[in-house]
């Protein structure tokens, strides 16, 4: 095993043993074979910066390192982005540890030097996050290299294998060249997600939400604060904001896009599929603190005729988020409320039974323009899972989740 830190400034000599200059860099090409160790940038003494190939390594340790090449015939380094620098693009940054579900800094870099016909190649075996690489580093060039090991031998370390580091990569056209995914960040718990995304700068922020699905960021989104949705919303392009918007509750879609700038919001609604778009528009045009502004319009709902075997398949056939179930509502002909039963109820009756025999007493409902406030005592009144909103002529219009009352009574705090 050796550190990249302990290669930096390592001294470089030609096929005739003549100083060269300097290791400065290494390269590895993320398309082909990403753990070895592509080419070495060396820093010359007339402080040019060349480039040389692995294959041209003939020998390197702690000490020195011995290529095959002759001074005159180094070649001048050419910046490719399709490239990973591993001091420039991987020490100091941060990355996302997916494992530990948190945001940690690279203090240095593992490799394995592997002979390899007439050459020795570099591999990159992990990015150290630990205290000892810290202390390593700290002390590097101070003291004898031995010596820096034997101290931070007994130092705790961490390190997360190469395969698994998650780089961060503000740029999006060089993060298609570096080939960076975050599926398995993908895999977390969206409050997890929500809560590594806190932990980075605004562009890291950005770069993320950029390159996940648009399921997966819109659940992220939702975890965090209304005002950091909206500005990372107004960062990214419209398309892929309008995108991402269609896939939260319309509430939250609603509350969203109400921080946005009246032309972002615009913009975002008009990229929209119509449907989800008129659903959006229709919760904004509520009074702001009202128990309509909290609502979403994805609930599940049957005719006041309906059976059990019917409220089955209506649920069956939902398309929105499955949290908003809790309850199903019943209306008349004129989308009138008349009644609502709970899940367990259903779950429990024959299929034949008229859901209208399930309810035992009227809906508690809340109109449209009433407060939140009044909308939280309801719910802690009636120990209430959800409360569906209606107009003045009882027409159902929506409901309002727990969560979402709960959301509130924090922020409030």
């Amino acid at each position: 095993m050796i550190y990249f830190t302990e290669l930096q400034n390592l001294p470089i000599y030609g096929v005739k043993g003549e100083f060269l200059g300097k290791l400065e860099d290494v390269c590895v090409d993320p398309n082909h074979k990403a753990a070895r160790v592509a080419s070495y940038l060396v820093r010359t003494p007339q402080k040019s910066l060349k480039s040389i190939s692995y294959t041209q390594i003939q020998s390197i340790s702690v000490r020195a390192g011995q290529t095959s090449v002759p001074r005159d015939e180094l070649k001048s380094y050419e910046v490719d982005e399709g490239f990973i620098r591993i001091k420039k693009d991987v020490l100091d940054q941060q990355i996302i540890d997916v494992d530990n579900r948190k945001v940690v800094r690279v203090n240095d870099v593992d490799l394995d030097i592997e002979p390899t016909d007439g050459h020795s190649e570099l591999r990159i075996v992990a990015v150290n996050v630990g205290l000892a690489a810290a202390v390593r580093r700290l002390l590097q060039g101070t003291m004898a290299k031995h010596n820096i090991r034997l101290i931070t031998k007994g130092i705790p370390t961490r390190t997360i294998q190469w395969e698994f580091v998650n780089l961060i990569e503000a740029d999006p056209a060089r993060r298609v060249k570096l080939r960076i995914s975050y599926d398995r960040l993908a895999e977390l718990h969206p409050a997890d997600i929500a809560d590594i995304l806190e932990d980075l700068s605004y562009n890291e922020q950005k770069a993320v939400i950029e390159s996940l699905d648009d399921e997966t960021a819109a659940h992220a989104l939702s975890e965090i604060p209304t005002k950091m949705q909206a500005d990372l919303l107004e960062s990214i392009p419209t398309g892929k904001a309008a995108d991402i918007v269609e896939e939260m509750p319309p509430d939250e879609a609603a509350d969203v896009l109400n921080q946005l700038s009246p032309e972002t919001s615009a913009e975002v609604l008009a990229d929209m599929e119509k449907d989800e778009a008129e659903e959006v528009r229709e919760l904004l045009g509520f009074e702001e603190n009202t128990a309509g502004s909290m609502m979403t319009t994805e609930y599940v709902v049957v005719h006041e005729s309906a059976t059990v075997e019917g409220a089955i398949e209506a649920l069956r056939n939902f398309e929105g988020h499955v949290e908003n179930i809790h309850q199903i509502y019943m209306i008349d002909d004129e989308a009138t409320l008349k009644g609502a039963v709970a899940l367990g109820r259903v779950a429990l009756a024959d299929a034949n039974t008229p859901l209208g025999d399930l309810t035992t007493e009227p809906p508690i409902s809340a109109q449209a323009e009433q407060s939140v406030r009044s909308v939280v005592d309801l719910f802690h009144k009636y120990n209430l899972m959800s409360l569906p909103v209606i107009d003045e002529d009882r027409h159902l219009l929506g409901i309002v989740t727990a969560d979402d009352v709960l959301e509130l009574v924090i922020n409030r705090k």
